[in-house]
């Protein structure tokens, strides 16, 4: 098939590339702008355009999509049987998700229609969902609302990040599209309806203040959200008017749990106990044991390795 890709990150490079082993015809590239990156703010290519780069495929960088009569008279000139969307981040307008013959379709990092929206990965990993997936829809004009065509599960592992289940389902999604992508040119697709509403709230893009511990939650909620904002952006604490970001924990034992009661009347966020391995940190429901963490200006390392640096007094509190 002649297809016209959209995608931004390294989620959507996966899918091109698989697209492109396939034996597609990728017309075109439609992706983000290129942007500073680090410190230095060295301007980078995105993940999609690297890869339609490399394949010598054209590529289009467009500002904005809605009420872009350039993109769309280019995108008409280069006749498209599909087009495939991927972790765009804009909002494709009805004359382009009507242009091509079988439509736009969508990689979605969900198992639809729990978690529409921006960032499902993340969110998925923070609520602690036991199993994740991707959906490949056809576009409409709702957000995520489209009918489905295909569906693949991903289940969890225990100690899953938000990178590390990115990275799962940008390879299960790749497949999935392929193999769709080949039922569609069968005419072997049967579309179901998605239903109106969603069983879990909007998957809202991550900010970076989401990252922010509330040590009144329970240890629980404060592991997880450790993991799904693990690598970007990174859940963080304040210890002695420094930024702390603590990249892993694990939620502490029945004996830990009683170590926490007999320390009893501490606020959330106090360090109760430290020792040669690493602290630990009492939360508004049970126990948070800190295993690594990265001090602003600082390399991330173990929390045994910090306090071989650093003096932590039980009684501390992180803020």
């Amino acid at each position: 098939m002649r297809i016209v890709f959209m995608g931004t990150p390294d989620f959507a490079a996966g899918s091109l590339e698989a697209v492109i082993a396939a034996g597609h015809d990728v017309a075109a590239a439609v992706t983000g702008e290129d942007k500073p990156v680090g410190r230095g703010g060295r301007v980078q290519m995105c993940a999609v355009k690297q890869v339609a780069v490399e394949h010598e495929i054209p590529v289009l960088q467009p500002h904005r999509v809605r009420g872009n009569a350039e993109l769309l008279c280019r995108l008409q000139k280069l006749s498209p049987d599909i087009i495939i969307v991927a972790a765009y981040g804009k909002i494709i307008p009805k004359e382009i998700l009507e242009l091509p013959r079988f439509g736009c379709i969508n990689v979605h990092a969900s198992l639809l229609p729990d978690y529409r929206g921006a960032a499902p990965i993340q969110w998925a990993v923070i609520d602690g969902r036991e199993v994740s997936g991707v959906t490949i829809m056809q576009m409409d004009e709702g957000l995520d609302t489209g009918d489905m065509l295909a569906r693949t599960e991903v289940r969890l592992q225990p100690d899953e990040t938000g990178g590390s289940l990115f990275d799962r389902l940008s390879k299960a999604g790749a497949a999935l599209l392929v193999d769709t992508l080949e039922k569609i040119a069968a005419g072997d697709v049967e579309p179901a309806a998605q239903p109106a509403e969603s069983p879990t709230p909007y998957a809202r893009m991550i900010r970076k203040e989401d990252g922010k511990i509330d040590w009144s939650a329970s240890a629980v909620q404060i592991e997880r959200l450790i993991r799904g904002l693990n690598p970007w952006p990174s859940a963080y604490t304040e210890l002695d008017g420094k930024m702390m970001k603590i990249w892993s924990a694990r939620v502490a034992g029945d004996a830990d749990a009683e170590c926490a009661e007999a320390s009893g009347g501490q606020m959330p966020g106090t360090v109760i106990q430290v020792d040669q391995k690493g602290f630990s940190v009492r939360t508004g429901k049970g126990v948070l044991q800190i295993c690594e963490l990265q001090i602003a200006g600082k390399k991330r390392m173990d929390a045994g390795a910090f306090l071989r640096g650093y003096h932590l007094e039980v009684g501390t509190v992180l803020k």
